[in-house]
């Protein structure tokens, strides 16, 4: 069977905030995401505390974990993320964008929380995407 993915428009306000209202795919395999946090760069370099460092590391994480089951970052139909601080949601919102250059983004969740496992975590991501 082969996999289609379809992306239901979505408001102008939830193109604002880069999620998609809904997706209904046909096909394919389920990837279930564990939460990515990060702390070290993929350079190894420390970005404990350093939210937009975070963020893009934690999507570096996922698409390498996608491609690896047949899939890619634009392969994702939902994330939940996490974030320690909810100064940071606006911020998250144009770096997820970013993410998604063609405007199809993943449904979403985003939550404040009260803490983290270790010190400097600022985000979490995890997701459901469906590959080939």
């Amino acid at each position: 069977m082969d996999l289609t993915v379809e992306h239901l428009e979505g408001t102008a306000f939830q193109k604002s905030r880069a999620f998609s209202p809904a997706i209904v795919t046909s096909g394919g395999r389920i990837v279930w995401l564990s939460g990515q946090t990060a702390t070290q760069g993929l350079d190894g370099r420390d970005i404990s505390w350093d939210f937009e460092a975070q963020v893009r590391t934690c999507y570096a994480l996922i698409d390498r974990t996608l491609r690896r089951a047949g899939g890619s970052l634009a392969s994702l139909v939902w994330t939940t993320t996490y974030i320690l601080d909810p100064r940071h949601g606006d911020r998250l919102v144009a770096l997820r964008a970013e993410q998604f250059p063609d405007g199809k983004y993943p449904c979403s969740a985003l939550l404040t929380v009260s803490g983290f496992a270790r010190p400097g975590i600022l985000v979490e991501i995890q997701g459901i995407a469906v590959v080939p």
